[in-house]
């Protein structure tokens, strides 16, 4: 059983925090909108527990779960709490006007930019970016496990993601170093492009990539 915290209250938290009550893990969401906050936490149910962003952090492993634009200012306001703990970037640096572009310098991704922040306090690890919220909650597409492709330089942070995602029946897979979170969230901006294209109407945001055997 590992203890689990979720920055964010809105789909990919709930998601989120489903798998992990999924595999017995207990959930504290922290949010900025209290009574957003407090629904989602009611409609988890038990092992799931509520407050708001800058409460003390119960979770030794610590989600991510909110756009891109917002991580800078939620590591700054988590400070010294983030300390010893496994971060998990979600994020995809995705221009949500258009689709069409990476919002991260070439030669880097979000999931670098979040562990220069913390500078060696904290490990990070990309993951679940490459999952939807509906997808994510059911656990399956179309009869078919999900796949999680992890990301990360501490093996032992990978193996604790790792176990959390198996707990919560899904696949995991180590891809390697962080640095290769640059393509994992590259070719999101494939796929995220593909649902919101009018030609594609069969993609609604209920697909997910596998790897098969």
């Amino acid at each position: 059983m590992t203890n689990i915290s979720i920055l964010g209250s809105g789909k990919m938290a709930r998601a989120l925090a489903v798998t992990m009550l999924r595999g017995n893990n207990p959930v504290q969401i922290l949010g900025r909108d209290g009574a957003k906050t407090r629904s989602l936490v009611e409609g988890l149910g038990p092992g799931a527990t509520g407050g708001i962003v800058g409460a003390d952090l119960t979770g030794a492993i610590v989600f991510l779960a909110i756009p891109h634009k917002e991580v800078h200012a939620a590591v700054l306001e988590a400070g010294d709490s983030l300390d010893g703990r496994v971060v998990v970037d979600i994020s995809n640096p995705v221009d949500p006007a258009t689709f069409d572009q990476l919002t991260v310098p070439p030669g880097t991704s979000a999931a670098e930019e979040t562990a220069r922040m913390l500078n060696g306090r904290a490990e990070v690890v990309k993951a679940f970016n490459t999952t939807f919220p509906g997808t994510l909650e059911a656990g399956q597409v179309g009869g078919q496990h999900l796949d999680v492709f992890i990301a990360g330089d501490s093996e032992q942070a990978k193996e604790k993601v790792s176990a959390v995602a198996a707990a919560g029946g899904l696949r995991p897979i180590d891809v390697g170093p962080l640095r290769r979170s640059r393509e994992l969230e590259a070719i999101m901006l494939i796929v995220m492009g593909l649902q919101v294209n009018p030609e594609h109407e069969h993609f609604n945001w209920d697909t997910a990539l596998r790897i098969f055997p």
